[in-house]
């Protein structure tokens, strides 16, 4: 990640005069070119970025000699990995600088091939039933007959041959692409979140230099988040303040309507995982921030490159002003094709947004007459809409248009046999397909990628940082606010809070909290969790003390009381764990109301305390006169029994909170995908390393605890807990992970009869089948959840909970959590 500064002198021959130079520069890894104490050109050989033009024709009055720079980096558009796209990065990777050159560029040559390379395309695609195909090809043989290389006079003929074809226009009714120069930048992947501020700059400058040679191209720029510079977390910002004559000329062209802002969030955040709360800031940061720094909010949100789309995202749209949506992540589908390109999706409450999935597949075409040609046979809703998105330019690693793409697509902007092709913005296209919209379809419920299952498991740290950095900002947000409202005195900390809210929003980036990033990216994201969790401590404990200063003078509580809070809504009893003035931990019950506070100071005896028998068996009972469990030495749950229903949870002869071991190697996508194949080769976890002891006996809280070994090298802790007063049962449990290419879970059997489970999403809950009836049902082999899922028949269910996993699935009456 490294980069290396060149300076290069440069002297243009006079002989050169009227002609156009270029400067040439060839290397494996990515570049810029500053000129001026400017950046002015990206260079990317993957992305076709080999040049920069020093002038269109070379004038007596223009400086022959100059000094330009070239920042060259230690790495490529997708990283610096050997061997595979996907590969971490390699220390011992060289960049070889292999071209540096000044040419002489023949514009009459460089024209007559992309004609001919159209010409041929339209030859070899439109099929022999098609008489436009001979007619390509014809024209392209007589340019051959026509054209002398050595002759550059006979070059004019040749390409009136080509014109001719070209200007031969379309019926009324061939359907019309608009295209729309892209370029998605991962804000963190194969590199690191710094290492994506000079690709953003690198790919914009880029944008910026073809529009000011091409007045018509337009640009959608989806990507907002990117490194937290203090106070600032957005791509824009970040440009403004390190490139300010580079932002000043975006800036122009977003007031021109060429540079368009899209997206509508903060960073292009998974589609599934942050709560809802977190989505709503995403889109509150990144509304707010096109409000301040362009005058208006996003109508459309760009989301092309997530694993999969929440149910409540509708919602969420209507909610920040939004009522369109595109991406195009669905056609990566593994099992069923998805039905539709344009359609309304409706979400939980009945919100709606109007969908748009680009045929073509894909947010990085290169303007080919096969790319054009698909989008319009791919389109599965002809006849309900003739308009379609065709985003054209090299992405993920950034990268952006090229001039070949856009002098491609002017070939065949009007061209007889090829849909029309015209440069268009998000705005315009969306504009036309509600005009359409009449016949089009509705899509309901989430939109599931079946494919990337993996990413809800991946890099359990990461998931248990944003689960507890999201719970953090919500207390300090709910004391910070009631003390504000018993205090004018205190100062509510918006800045702090608005500073990790951004943090925590950037690491929701969707290859950054699935987990499908490089290794420097997780220390990155973990050391940001760290900073949340020190900071929102010390926010939590300000707004304590000025909320309940009262209660902690020393003459209002003892030395044994203990102040308890409740940041929920709703009123709480729980057995609490805290320091005695001796150092020695003690449990007490407690009841605080809803968003409030209690004093404990003497021991409660609960009416009903927790009972703990051992066995002649070695397995242990335990009851609080609510539910009565039973536990092998192995840590099995063999029964769950509600009193006062008599009714037992656990199938008889079955075990629950057994632990399952499954081979985990998928076909390409390591950290991404769990393939449906794992679950064939499930090995229960059998081997004891402790068995099952007692270490609370009872009371206030009854507790056991048993360890075991996980595969080869891996062990497991946990602590089972019954509280009084408490309907449900917590399992503590810890992990030594050391395997590779497993997957571990925990399976719930349950005595419950339905076709469906129910899953927590944000702000809400979905139902998903728990037979696989058909292929839609079984391509969710593996979903998400957020806090919850459950199994429900008239009267009677079971729950499983979690604090910090998202991986699940239930099939028949199996709960199972992917750990």
């Amino acid at each position: 990640w490294e980069t290396c500064w060149f300076k290069v002198e440069l002297s243009i021959p006079p002989a050169w005069a009227g002609r156009e130079v270029h400067f040439v520069w060839e290397s494996d890894g990515e570049g810029m070119v500053w000129r001026d104490a400017q950046p002015v050109q990206g260079l990317t050989k993957e992305g076709e970025k080999t040049s920069y033009i020093l002038t269109r024709s070379l004038k007596e009055s223009e400086p022959h000699s100059l000094t330009l720079y070239v920042e060259l980096a230690c790495n490529g558009l997708f990283g610096a990995g050997q061997g595979s796209m996907i590969a971490p990065p390699d220390p011992d990777r060289r960049v070889t600088l292999s071209k540096a050159e000044l040419v002489v560029f023949n514009r009459d040559v460089y024209e007559l091939l992309v004609d001919l390379e159209i010409l041929l395309d339209m030859a070899q695609l439109l099929g022999e039933e098609n008489q436009r195909s001979f007619q390509a090809l014809y024209t392209a043989n007589q340019m051959v007959n026509v054209c002398d290389v050595t002759d550059p006079s006979t070059f004019p003929a040749a390409r009136d041959l080509a014109a001719a074809i070209f200007s031969q226009r379309n019926g009324q009714s061939q359907h019309t692409i608009h295209a729309v120069g892209h370029c998605h930048i991962d804000s963190a992947w194969l590199w690191p979140y710094e290492e994506t501020i000079r690709k953003c700059a690198r790919s914009w400058v880029t944008v910026v230099h073809l529009m000011e040679h091409n007045p018509e191209l337009t640009f959608a720029c989806s990507q907002l988040g990117l490194t937290p510079v203090p106070r600032q977390a957005q791509q824009f910002q970040w440009v403004r303040n390190c490139y300010p004559g580079l932002y000043a000329r975006i800036q122009d062209f977003v007031a021109k309507g060429q540079f368009i802002p899209v997206g509508g969030t903060w960073v292009e955040m998974d589609g599934n995982l942050p709560s809802g709360e977190s989505m709503v800031r995403q889109f509150l940061q990144g509304q707010r921030f096109f409000q301040e720094q362009f005058g208006r909010i996003c109508s459309e949100f760009w989301l092309p490159d997530t694993f999969g789309y929440s149910a409540q995202l509708p919602q969420l749209m209507r909610g920040s002003g939004i009522r369109r949506f595109l991406t195009q992540k669905l056609s990566w589908n593994l099992v069923n094709s998805f039905p539709h390109h344009t359609f309304f999706w409706e979400g939980i409450d009945g919100s709606q947004v109007l969908t748009h999935f680009p045929p073509g597949d894909s947010y990085g075409m290169h303007g080919r007459v096969a790319e054009v040609l698909k989008t319009v046979k791919n389109n599965k809703d002809k006849g309900r809409v003739n308009h379609s998105a065709f985003l054209f330019g090299f992405g993920d690693g950034g990268g952006g248009p090229t001039q070949k793409m856009l002098d491609r697509m002017k070939r065949m902007s009007d061209t007889d046999g090829l849909p029309r092709v015209q440069i268009s913005t998000p705005d315009q296209l969306f504009s036309v397909l509600e005009k359409e919209s009449s016949q089009l379809c509705t899509w309901v419920g989430e939109l599931f990628l079946e494919l990337h299952n993996g990413t809800y498991t991946t890099q359990a740290q990461i998931k248990k940082g944003n689960r507890e950095c999201e719970r953090i900002l919500h207390d300090v947000e709910v004391l910070s606010s009631l003390a504000v409202a018993q205090d004018t005195a205190f100062q509510y900390p918006a800045s702090q809070l608005q500073h990790l809210w951004r943090l925590l929003l950037l690491n929701q980036f969707h290859d950054v909290l699935p987990g499908s990033c490089i290794q420097l990216v997780v220390e990155d994201a973990l050391q940001y969790y760290t900073e949340i969790r020190r900071a929102g401590a010390q926010l939590q404990e300000e707004a304590v003390q000025s909320l309940c200063r009262a209660l902690l003078q020393p003459q209002a509580c003892s030395t044994q009381s203990t102040l308890v809070l409740n940041t929920l809504s709703w009123e709480r009893s729980e057995v609490i764990s805290r320091l005695g003035p001796d150092g020695t931990e003690t449990l007490a019950l407690v009841t605080v109301p809803s968003m409030g506070c209690a004093l404990v100071q003497e021991p409660f005896v609960p009416p009903q305390p927790v009972a703990v028998r051992k066995q002649e068996d070695g397995s242990v009972t335990m009851e609080n006169g609510i539910i009565a469990v039973c536990l092998d030495t192995m840590g099995h749950l063999t029964s769950l029994q509600l009193l006062d229903s008599g009714r037992s949870s656990v199938p008889d002869g079955c075990y629950a909170n057994q632990f399952a071991l499954f081979d985990d190697v998928p076909l390409y996508w390591d950290a991404w995908d769990v393939m449906d194949y794992h679950l064939e080769t499930r090995k229960p976890v059998t081997t004891l390393l402790k068995p099952l002891e007692i270490t609370l006996a009872g009371g206030l809280r009854g507790s056991v605890r048993f360890s075991l070994q996980v595969g080869k090298s891996s062990t497991l802790t946990q602590e089972i807990i019954l509280d009084a007063t408490c309907p449900y049962l917590r399992f503590l449990t810890q992990v030594e992970w050391k395997e590779a290419h497993k997957f571990l879970k925990v399976e719930f059997p349950v005595q419950v009869r339905s076709t469906n489970a129910t899953y927590e999403i944000q702000f809400g809950h979905l139902q998903r089948p728990t037979h696989w009836n058909t292929s839609w049902d079984w391509a969710r082999f593996e979903v998400w959840a957020h806090k919850w899922l459950d199994v429900s028949e008239h009267g009677f269910g079971v729950a499983l909970l979690n604090d910090c996993k998202y991986g699940a699935s239930a099939h028949r009456n199996v709960l199972s959590l992917s750990l």
